[in-house]
């Protein structure tokens, strides 16, 4: 009888980690990697960066080449989509790509384990579907299809959202000499994520550099033969540096960088699992047993904050891709499979941490910055655009934002909230290390 592999699904950073570690702890049997995508596993942060503005080009982007990966042994299906779970026998239900037999679109994966790292998948706004110019960016096709559009100077480009995603994008498409209009239904950039002080630094940085910032809701598309001509704000767009609004938005080229939707839209038919904003799970990872997700899709118990988080960040993606691994492979011991000599189940417990790079500008975080009750944000520099700002909830200080630090500070920083502390005693803290060097 042969053996049931482990299956990860999504080739991703979370899941390259994944089965890169279920090698490193001991997994000798069958190991499936499953990705929608027909490309090996990329870097995803450049996409909105250095794959856009051309520095870089898509091979610089894989995590790992063909002779690289050939080591693990692994059943590779490219190309190929999972659909279903049945959790109670951890049977997948994959379509198209490799693995399928001949004249057949779907196949089956009895399995011994599965991890789920499928990420997430970019929203869009009605009436997108189809127009010629209009675009996400999630993907590698996704940024070379904007990267074609954006070569040579001189596009009008209106980007719809403006969060972390836009706001590269924004940098980016400046730098290479186009039109660019960045629209949030919030006046201050990325204020949800890093506050408004710091939210309002990034707003004169993008216009110091020759972005417009518009605050309205998008209507819809104004369109000829097919191709986006404009966007229409439903509520007159007013602008965010003040002046007259308009119903209108002249455009050539539109980015949609209006947030994401954790992929398990495959798992919702189990009733075992609980998909609601990601797939839920306890702080070992495990939606169930035998079942263990990483990554943007994951959502679970982080034990140092005593509630459900889910992170859309890189660092995340491969930490808890190397845990979700280690600790399938001590369940499965436990059963009595060949699980190697893993070590036991451990919590899942990182400081999390996420960057962006705007023109000269580099925000790095440490901790919790969304929904915070409490933010208290240091100017150091205007002009230099250095600054720091701690946020707390519930009387704790629980994460960390600067920008133009060094590394040296910015380590003292993360110790301050690697667990929460009370908000004066991380408040002196923070003072003191930023009022040195």
């Amino acid at each position: 009888m042969t053996a049931r592999p482990i299956a990860v699904v999504g080739a991703s950073a979370a899941g390259l980690a994944a089965v890169e570690a279920l090698r490193r702890s001991g997994w000798t049997g069958p190991l499936t990697l499953i990705g929608d995508e027909p490309h090996l596993p990329y870097d995803r942060p450049p996409l909105s960066k250095q794959l856009l503005d051309g520095t870089w080009e898509p091979d610089r982007l894989l995590l790992r080449t063909e002779e690289q990966l050939a080591p693990l042994d692994l059943d590779l299906r490219l190309g190929t989509r999972a659909t279903g779970l049945d959790v109670a026998t951890r049977t997948l239900t994959l379509d198209g790509g490799t693995g399928v037999p001949p004249g057949e679109r779907w196949g089956s994966l009895a399995c011994a384990g599965v991890i789920v790292a499928t990420g997430v998948t970019a929203r869009t706004l009605p009436g997108a579907e189809g127009i010629e110019g209009v675009h996400t960016l999630r993907t590698l096709d996704d940024a070379l299809a904007l990267r074609a559009r954006l070569t040579g100077p001189g596009r009008r480009l209106v980007i719809v959202g403006n969060g972390v995603l836009g706001c590269e994008a924004a940098a980016v498409a400046r730098e290479l000499g186009h039109d660019v209009t960045l629209v949030g239904i919030d006046a201050i950039p990325m204020a949800a994520a890093v506050g408004t002080e710091i939210g309002e630094l990034l707003a004169e940085e993008h216009r110091a550099h020759g972005v417009t910032l518009r605050t309205g809701a998008v209507e819809g598309f104004e369109t000829a033969a097919g191709t986006v001509t404009g966007v229409r704000l439903a509520d007159a767009g007013t602008p965010a540096a003040g002046g007259e609004g308009s119903t209108l938005l002249p455009a050539d080229t539109v980015l949609l960088a209006i947030g994401s939707t954790p992929a398990v839209g495959w798992l919702a038919g189990d009733p075992a699992l609980d998909t609601s904003d990601g797939l839920r799970c306890d702080a070992y990872c495990a939606a169930a047993p035998g079942i263990y997700a990483a990554g943007d899709v994951a959502r679970w118990e982080h034990p140092v904050h005593g509630r459900p988080l889910r992170f859309e960040h890189r660092m995340n993606a491969s930490e808890q891709g190397m845990a979700a691994a280690r600790n399938l492979l001590a369940e499965l011991a436990a059963e009595g499979a060949d699980g190697g000599e893993a070590p036991e189940r451990r919590p899942f417990a990182p400081v999390p941490y996420f960057w962006s790079d705007q023109y000269a500008v580099k925000l790095q975080a440490y901790g919790l910055t969304a929904g915070a009750d409490r933010v208290e944000t240091t100017v150091l520099d205007r002009a230099e655009r250095r600054s720091v700002a701690l946020f707390g909830r519930d009387g704790n200080a629980v994460g960390v934002l600067t920008t133009g630090l060094p590394p040296r500070q910015l380590r003292t920083l993360r110790a301050v909230i690697a667990t929460p502390v009370p908000w004066e005693e991380a408040r002196e803290r923070i003072r003191t290390a930023t009022a040195v060097g």
